[in-house]
């Protein structure tokens, strides 16, 4: 980690990349918070982990999907009437992209 002196979050350049409108207010509240959260974090830099082994998760975790089986689907008729919206007997969806 860096220097805590020099660490400082551009709550405005993020909010902006992050296309968020934010109030003066609520710049200076996520600032202060943000700054909290660094200091957390510098606090973690200073433990003596010597000997620990890192670890992804705190409990251990096992692969917890079901079986993929093959199963019949919906009946075409079935989908189409709940779109919101169909065409030629298929689903209608926004313009994506403009035309060429």
């Amino acid at each position: 980690m860096s220097d805590p002196d020099t660490d400082h979050i551009d709550v405005r350049y993020v909010a902006n990349l992050a296309r968020i409108d934010l109030t003066d207010a609520e710049i200076e509240r996520l600032e202060g918070e943000l700054d909290q959260v660094l200091a957390f974090v510098h606090q973690l830099d200073a433990l003596d982990l010597t000997g620990v082994a890192p670890l992804s998760h705190p409990h251990p975790i096992s692969n917890v999907f079901r079986e993929d089986v093959p199963a019949e689907g919906l009946e075409r008729e079935d989908v189409l009437e709940n779109a919101p919206a169909t065409v030629q007997g298929l689903i209608r969806v926004p313009q994506m992209m403009g035309e060429s």
